[in-house]
């Protein structure tokens, strides 16, 4: 089972990857993860990542693509896998879905969690009163919406047109189980 999930930031993708991973058996890549993972490995890529992020900067599209690529054909994701977070520009978008063609990686499941502005404010806030989170401000929450505006969600044409039989839109805006079950209901016409 491959999986993709896009959505704003706040929108539940990490959640409801979650709730799927163990009933699945596959791995939820979120890119976070798979960053944290890399820079435990004794290679030239990790070295080159923990360069990148002790000096501040954000990791290039070319080395986040190279990691994830990497990833997606390791012995972990030889079952499948939810992917979430990824790909995030047009440019790691042209690179994935030359990626998985080169690779027959046969993608079975899309799902775009839609969710309005205020919406995804509220969430972020509310979370961030419930984990701390120091990335939740509402200045940096401003940020992170725009930017997702400008840079992602055009990329969810893209994978509507190129995928239509495998790509579903769903409310994000419901509550957790409702949006499980719908996810469920997904896989199981899909007969995965």
């Amino acid at each position: 089972m491959k999986v993709i999930f896009f959505g704003p930031p706040g929108s539940g993708k990490g959640t409801q990857a979650n709730l799927l991973v163990s009933s699945l058996n596959i791995p939820h890549l979120s890119t976070g993860d798979i960053l944290r993972s890399k820079l435990q490995d004794n290679d030239i890529l990790s070295d080159k990542l923990k360069d990148i992020l002790s000096s501040g900067n954000l990791v290039s599209d070319e080395v986040l693509n190279k990691i994830i690529s990497e990833k997606l054909i390791s012995p972990d994701c030889k079952a499948g896998f939810i992917l979430d977070g990824y790909p995030r520009t047009l440019t790691q978008s042209n690179f994935f879905i030359s990626f998985i063609e080169k690779n027959n990686i046969a993608l079975e499941l899309i799902v775009y969690f839609k969710l309005d502005n205020q919406n995804i404010e509220n969430r972020i806030m509310h979370r961030s009163i419930i984990e701390k989170r120091s990335d939740d401000k509402k200045d940096v929450i401003t940020t992170r919406i725009k930017k997702y505006n400008q840079e992602t969600e055009p990329l969810v044409d893209i994978y509507r047109r190129k995928f239509p039989k495998i790509f579903h839109e769903i409310n994000a805006a419901q509550d957790i189980s409702k949006i499980q079950d719908e996810i469920k209901k997904m896989l199981k016409n899909g007969k995965f």
